[in-house]
């Protein structure tokens, strides 16, 4: 059983390529550091729209290949030992990025649903929806989409600074490679989980109350809670 951080960023900006291209390599070490501190086997390395090889930053630490597609709905996280290098900010529809990233032997997740996105209101056969670590209010009615959909569950803590990642991740049930990481993900072999402790609370209210006031919450869920602290 691996547990893995299926959502994180090499840097805390965007745009700026160059120097991203600079900083991804230092950006990946940190993260893998901070995984490995936190008890994590590995993350999924998801920069807005563009992949790059950066390969495996610590020892017996796995980086699965990954893009968060910015679509015209919406993001979507791709995963897989392929995914595509780049893509253009608002140009593909949600259903022509699911395509792509099964064209290419992937999945596509549907990444925090209930922040500046419409995806969840499509019929489109996405593998997987996303507990976003920044908005666990809303795994409730995640989970309700999940089981409504008929698709698993998996979690990523959408890290930009190397100190978030692991807040929330994914049990999974694969061998350390991005194929069975794929394989188990199609076939629900998965279970999100929510880091618990004041700081990881701290930086969910935070992050809440940032969302709220730039108007990316399109549905907030005050009276529901949080799931349980592990």
């Amino acid at each position: 059983m691996l547990s893995l951080d299926l959502h994180t960023h090499t840097r805390f900006f965007h745009g700026h390529d160059r120097l991203a291209h600079r900083f991804d390599p230092y950006g990946h070490a940190a993260l893998a550091a901070f995984a490995k501190r936190r008890g994590l086997d590995g993350v999924a390395l998801t920069n807005h729209d563009y992949y790059r090889p950066l390969g495996s930053a610590l020892d017996g630490f796995l980086s699965i290949p990954g893009i968060e597609i910015s679509t015209t709905e919406g993001h979507v996280v791709v995963l897989g030992s392929d995914p595509p290098t780049r893509t253009k900010k608002g140009e593909l529809t949600p259903e022509e990025a699911v395509e792509l990233a099964h064209d290419r032997d992937c999945v596509a997740i549907i990444a925090h649903p209930f922040r500046n996105s419409t995806i969840r209101e499509t019929d489109i056969a996405f593998d997987a929806i996303e507990c976003n670590g920044k908005h666990p209010r809303t795994w409730p009615l995640v989970r309700e989409l999940a089981e409504e959909r008929g698709i698993p569950l998996v979690g990523g803590s959408d890290a930009h600074y190397p100190f978030e990642v692991g807040r929330a991740y994914t049990r999974i049930d694969a061998d350390p490679t991005p194929e069975s990481v794929v394989e188990a993900i199609r076939r629900g072999r998965v279970e999100p989980e929510v880091a618990g402790g004041p700081f990881a609370r701290l930086l969910r209210r935070g992050y809440q109350q940032v969302h709220e006031r730039k108007g990316q919450l399109t549905e907030t869920t005050p009276g529901i809670g949080t799931p349980p602290e592990s």
